[in-house]
């Protein structure tokens, strides 16, 4: 039942709404029916105008990740309308937020800021107590996930105005952007560097395009399927291969021909596949860096050799594990920016509708579509 009282909305109805949820592993779509949630303060009812389909939805569905609640209701980052709100809501900069605003919001809810990691690391991202948005908040937790017409914003969730970007253009970049904000962020690229992204999915062309935006001078990119390869060269890659043509040694070789016989000054990962990150070590030059964004699910091992592959070439290899609400707070102003968002516009987006949402996951499983997004 929606809150009663003109602190939660005086337009506020008494409805249910319409999810979309993944009932167990493996399990079709299924449409479903929920009751809008009674409003904690502090909490917020948002109108879902626009939440994505990503290949973590993909793995969600083959219950890929663990420690998974379902049933669930997917859609990790999204963006809408205020339609109710109790109490008083905030946001970075202090400034009030408003029934109507449009918003979208960090999916990542309830890290501590108190423990270990938090405070002594400086790693909030591998904070013990943190939830995601459609990930970890299941069905029972209430209406959590963006493939849903109606999503609830619980207490202390960091909500974030979108300003001059409509949902669907921050969508664009979705959860890739601030995922390949922070990836830039470890890759510390310089001025003028050789960059080699491995993967472009909706990631790898976020990484690509703000890899250029820090300064590379060259931006490589090996990846596929072949219906892809038009969108990397659209957001501006310089040259791109498609890996299903050539094998692991001439990818490598690809790879020299474009940085005068060195391989590439940084290489990001982006593909999910355990052997691209051996792929990355190779193909970077020594004393190079390497960074892992695309090892979200287990795909199990892979073997490489640790003194041709790693020591010898004394690589820099670095992990990087989801965003934070400062990679979150940048992708929107990226978004917003009217040069900066640029490349994002040329990346070509599918639009479905929440019952097509089967479709959709399908559509990105076989990397028929770049970038989908889900509308109720």
């Amino acid at each position: 039942m929606l809150c009663k009282g003109a602190a939660c909305g005086s337009d506020a109805l008494m409805q249910n709404a319409l999810v979309a949820v993944f009932p167990a592993p493996l399990a079709d779509v299924e449409l479903r029916e929920m009751p809008l949630p009674e409003l904690e303060p502090g909490g917020a009812l948002l109108a879902v105008q626009c939440s994505e389909v990503c290949g973590t939805d993909v793995h969600l569905q083959q219950g890929r990740l663990a420690g998974v609640p379902y049933p669930l209701i997917p859609g990790h980052v999204t963006a809408g309308v205020l339609a109710a709100v109790r109490g008083e809501l905030r946001d970075v900069d202090g400034q009030p937020l408003h029934e109507g605003d449009v918003v979208t919001f960090l999916d990542v809810h309830r890290t501590c800021h108190q423990c270990w990691y938090c405070l002594v690391a400086k790693a909030s991202t591998r904070c013990p107590h943190r939830k995601v948005y459609g990930i970890t908040y299941g069905a029972a937790d209430g209406l959590c996930g963006g493939w849903a017409s109606h999503l609830y914003l619980k207490p202390g969730t960091r909500v974030i105005r979108l300003g001059t970007a409509s949902p669907r253009e921050f969508l664009v970049g979705g959860c890739a952007l601030p995922t390949a904000l922070h990836g830039i962020e470890r890759a510390r690229i310089g001025i003028g560097d050789a960059v080699l992204v491995l993967g472009i999915g909706p990631v790898g062309l976020s990484l690509a395009i703000l890899a250029r935006a820090a300064g590379a001078g060259t931006v490589l990119a090996i990846g596929g399927p072949v219906a892809r390869l038009p969108a990397a060269r659209a957001v501006g890659i310089d040259d791109v291969l498609d890996f299903t043509i050539a094998d692991a040694a001439q990818r490598e070789q690809w790879v020299r021909e474009r940085t005068q016989g060195r391989g590439a000054d940084v290489v990001l990962e982006a593909t999910g596949s355990p052997q691209a990150v051996v792929q990355a070590m190779r193909c970077a030059r020594d004393a190079g860096r390497v960074v892992v964004v695309g090892q979200y699910t287990d795909h199990g091992d892979v073997p490489f050799n640790p003194h041709a592959d790693l020591n010898k070439k004394h690589l820099e290899v670095l992990g990087c594990w989801g965003s934070d609400y400062g990679h979150f707070h940048r992708a929107v102003q990226v978004a917003t920016h009217p040069r900066l968002a640029a490349p994002w516009r040329a990346m070509p987006v599918a639009e479905f509708l929440l019952r097509d949402v089967g479709q959709a996951l399908a559509a990105v499983a076989r990397g028929d579509v770049v970038k989908a997004l889900v509308r109720p």
